[in-house]
């Protein structure tokens, strides 16, 4: 109590979280306007027979039930940010941009752009999937579609805007922010949904049903706040007419430095391959067609699914990891502070260590993450309860970013006393 009121005194913070709180409410709004063309009662019949799409309804807050004008969310801009970061870890000179600030915001230009012709793609790829089950726009002319697309595509760069102007806030990650939101939002219509279906005779699900979010939400507090103190001791040195003796201090390793990010980017690459299947299934060539059939017959397998999910979860942990952390940049910086680990040469072989320690406490936490991803898969296999299919990505999720933004929060706080 005692930290929200500091919160509320300090106008700076009260007003970032005022300008947040706002934006999601446009967030909502927004996710109300459907787009022009739409039947709404074809739309709810397809969503009502259809347990995979209506599952997908909730995790996105209702916006593809209402066919919104940001039923794709952010995920466009997603995919397109995995795409750079990949390109950066194989073309040097972008891997050379990213190391510096204006490279950077270079590369986010490029990110922006490349979402809009994305948007194109994954909308065009949304409602050919839709109308597998069911025609569902009053009009059916290529003129309709078009529209239909174009106003996805702009819902998501109004999104992507939302998203930066939330991040400059200094309040949690923007795109994470308006994903929390998202389920949040679709959250109360899932539980009720869920526990509508429950009996007695199901007690034991429910009971598994309550101890996943319980285990999630508390291993995820555990996992986000573990980390590794690699000790650093600084060498005397002289400062003006003073010498200053060893300072010791540490450099702390995050057991899951990426955060929510390895399950953001594995949901955009599941879900691909399905959506890219769609534009094959009336192709003209037979070989094609089979293709995409097999394609989405496969992904409709829960195990084919599950371990995929797993190993991209795992793979992106890695990957994320070696993006935001880089050993080598640590070792220099060390070595020009005059710091050194005990017992560790400075420079290579420094960089070699916390490489070697990363790697090694990374596989706990990549493990952890993707553990928690397939959880909910493990138990609907043991119970056959399809409701608890979210249940673990969806709380992983919001307590992740909850955290994420707490900690921000208290950055401020922690800098406003030092001024003061």
């Amino acid at each position: 109590m005692n930290t929200i009121l500091r919160i509320f005194k300090i106008p700076e913070i009260r007003n970032s979280l005022l300008f947040v709180f706002a934006m999601l409410i446009v967030f909502r709004v927004a996710a109300h306007i459907p787009v022009p063309g739409v039947d709404a009662s074809a739309l709810s019949n397809i969503f009502g027979g259809n347990q995979f799409f209506g599952l997908l309804n909730i995790f996105s807050g209702g916006t593809l039930e209402n066919f919104s004008v940001v039923a794709m969310g952010v995920m466009p801009y997603i995919t397109a940010s995995i795409i750079f970061q990949l390109l950066g870890m194989i073309i040097p000179s972008i891997e050379e941009m990213q190391k510096e600030e204006q490279g950077r915001q270079k590369i986010n230009q490029w990110t922006r752009l490349a979402t809009v012709p994305l948007g194109f793609v994954q909308g065009y790829g949304l409602i050919l999937m839709l109308s597998q089950k069911g025609q569902f726009f009053t009009s059916s002319g290529i003129t309709t579609m078009l529209f239909a697309i174009a106003s996805m595509t702009a819902g998501t760069i109004f999104l992507m805007w939302l998203g930066e102007l939330i991040s400059e806030r200094n309040v949690g990650n923007g795109i994470s922010v308006i994903i929390f939101a998202g389920i949040v939002a679709g959250l109360p219509t899932f539980l009720g949904q869920s526990f509508a279906v429950f009996d007695k005779s199901q007690l034991v699900t429910l009971i598994l049903f309550i101890f996943i979010v319980v285990v999630t939400v508390v291993s995820v507090v555990v996992m986000n706040e573990a980390q590794r103190n690699i000790p650093v001791q600084y060498a005397r040195h002289i400062q003006g007419a003073r010498l200053s003796g060893a300072v010791s201090s540490h450099i702390p390793l995050r057991l899951n430095m990426a955060g929510v990010i390895p399950i953001i980017f594995a949901i955009s690459i599941v879900l691909f391959p399905t959506v890219l299947a769609q534009f094959f299934l009336n192709a003209r060539t037979e070989i094609l067609r089979e293709v995409a059939n097999w394609t989405l017959v496969v992904f409709q397998n829960q195990i084919v699914y599950g371990v995929l999910y797993f190993a991209l979860v795992f793979i992106f942990s890695y990957f994320y990891t070696a993006v935001v952390f880089h050993p080598d940049r640590v070792a220099e910086n060390l070595q020009k502070q005059g710091g050194f680990i005990p017992g560790i040469r400075p420079g290579v072989q420094t960089s070699q260590y916390l490489g070697w320690i990363v790697n090694r406490i990374l596989f706990v936490g990549a493990g952890y993450l993707s553990l928690i991803a397939v959880l909910p898969l493990i138990i609907k296999g043991f119970t056959g309860n399809a409701s608890l299919v979210i249940g673990g990505t969806s709380v992983l999720i919001v307590v992740s970013v909850v955290i994420e933004s707490v900690k921000q929060i208290e950055a401020q706080l922690t800098m406003r006393e030092y001024q003061a």
